[in-house]
């Protein structure tokens, strides 16, 4: 594919295409407790995926730095509290945490980092009356470094690479670039001040070089707890958009709001790869992601736990996915209830199965009942909606199209198009780059950072609010039907906005990207 952006003059219909696309995935935290079974499972919960290309020391043009890697980050284990002791949140041994790659176009996974872990339980004992006693905490003194001797509880990982099938294709694991280990240790959660005085200094010990089979370049892992980089109104977005439309359509009050993951963490899964190692070649740059967790279809629970950790369940079968995620927000109100635990056991080359969530989505109409407007009186009207079926299960044609076109929901990143540093990103992505006449396309829908503010990008779209500034994009090649008579909203729908401002919550300058986690006690 050659990679190239369009114009001025096609700049409005761009925008409608790229704004379709943000559309169907609607508004709400990401995918965190988003199906009934995964609320049951939070270990293997996925709740936001990043794709993007690394922005670490780039410069204003895109070169230098760590420009040439593209960074994946996936988050597990929802809506953390600090303070979740005295066992925090591990990952599941039981499970297998994938990230998968599709850089053909016919939506089948043709790279995959897998990620096991390992629990180690040191059973660290004190002498209590001339006993020796095991305590009950998971750490017995002060962590400074990776594997601390004070650490009762230990977790390690290792990582896979996987072409072809992810259960049959060759597989191969990374190694730290120092030493060759293929197993890495993950920090302990920020349990405290007490317990790790300097728990940026400590989680930093757990960043490895890696070297990637079949890579010549080495890349960089990193797993471990991290603040929830995600920023919604959860609780009022939930409650019917429980804000007056006055509210949510005010530019200044675009941070009045509450961020109902300010005091959340979450388990992130980092990994940052040479982009020549995931693209086939230079002339096709445009890669699809996902991620997934899998589970064994049978356990059995022991009446009788043995000492140790992790006794009681017994799992046996074989591979069973559970959890499954592309773009944000996609099963939390694109998909019906009865197909959510469906959806994320899916792939996404059968995803014609969920055409008519996309031909005919729901939300909009629940829009209106949240504002007590009759049926039609906001929800835009373009027949089938065909602009969410071209951009968002295709791609964007010149911009971020892969490949074979498979129709298929998954993450879709132009490997070509320069990354932006930090301080020039537009929060509202290519969508708000270009309706500001600016040069960021390096954004979500193209690809995900974590300052993207998808859920602002989604509302505006959601009520058709670029279809109106579209016009008619049959015209110029798009296919979008994206008639702006059809969109009831108009200009306000421009300004729609949960009331939290994505672009302000705390991040790092470079990889692991995601913030140092919230501490249970300062």
């Amino acid at each position: 594919m050659t990679t190239h952006l369009p114009t001025t003059p096609r700049l409005l219909p761009l925008v409608a295409a790229l704004c379709a696309c943000a559309c169907i995935t609607g508004v709400q935290a990401s995918s965190h407790r988003e199906a009934p079974f995964i609320t049951t499972q939070p270990k293997v919960d996925g709740t936001d995926f990043y794709l993007f290309n690394s922005y670490e020391g780039v410069a204003a043009n895109g070169s230098g730095g760590r420009s040439g890697f593209v960074t994946m980050v996936a988050n597990y284990v929802p809506l953390q509290d600090p303070y979740g002791g005295p066992n925090y949140f591990s990952l599941d041994p039981n499970a297998l945490y994938e990230i998968h790659i599709d850089n053909v176009g016919d939506a089948k996974e043709h790279i995959t980092f897998q990620f096991k872990f390992k629990n180690t339980l040191k059973a660290i004992t004190l002498p209590i009356m001339g006993k020796n006693v095991p305590i009950p905490l998971i750490q017995a003194g002060q962590v400074t470094d990776r594997n601390s001797p004070a650490l009762n509880l230990n977790e390690s990982f290792s990582v896979n690479i996987i072409r072809g099938d992810r259960r049959n294709g060759v597989s191969a694991p990374l190694t730290n670039a120092v030493g060759g280990s293929a197993i890495f240790d993950k920090p302990v959660d920020n349990i405290g001040s007490k317990t790790i005085p300097d728990y940026a200094g400590y989680a930093a010990k757990h960043i490895y070089s890696v070297n990637i089979p079949g890579c010549a370049t080495p890349g960089k892992v990193f797993v471990g707890q991290r603040k929830d980089p995600f920023a919604v109104n959860l609780g009022v977005i939930f409650d019917l958009v429980n804000a007056p439309l006055g509210v949510i359509t005010d530019p200044a009050l675009i941070d009045a709001g509450m961020d109902d993951l300010a005091d959340k963490n979450v388990t992130a899964l980092a990994l940052e790869v040479p982009t020549a190692c995931l693209i086939t070649d230079a002339a096709h740059p445009v890669i699809g992601g996902w991620t997934s967790a899998s589970l064994r279809q049978g356990q059995y629970l022991t009446p009788s736990p043995g000492k140790g950790h992790g006794t009681t369940v017994v799992p046996a079968g074989g591979w069973t996915q559970v959890s499954r995620l592309g773009m944000p927000l996609v099963n939390e109100v694109v998909i019906g209830l009865p197909d959510k635990d469906r959806f994320n056991s899916s792939v996404p080359m059968n995803d014609g199965q969920f055409a008519d969530y996309v031909t005919n989505p729901t939300l909009p109409a629940l829009i209106e009942v949240a504002f007590g407007q009759a049926p039609g009186a906001l929800a835009p009207s373009n027949p089938g909606r065909n602009d969410l079926v071209t951009t968002f299960l295709t791609g964007i044609k010149g911009v971020n199209q892969l490949g074979v076109i498979t129709a298929s929901e998954m993450m879709r990143l132009n490997t070509a198009i320069p990354a932006v540093p930090f301080a020039m990103q537009n929060r509202l992505g290519i969508v708000g780059s270009l309706l500001s006449n600016g040069s960021d396309f390096a954004g979500y829908p193209n690809g995900r950072r974590p300052k993207d503010d998808v859920v602002d990008i989604s509302l505006v779209a959601v009520m058709g609010g670029l279809c109106m500034a579209n016009g008619n994009a049959d015209a110029l090649g798009f296919g979008l039907a994206c008639n702006p008579s059809a969109v009831p909203l108009k200009e306000t729908a421009f300004k729609l906005h949960d009331a939290v401002d994505q672009a302000t919550r705390p991040l790092m300058p470079g990889f692991p990207y995601l913030s140092t986690p919230i501490p249970g006690a300062k």
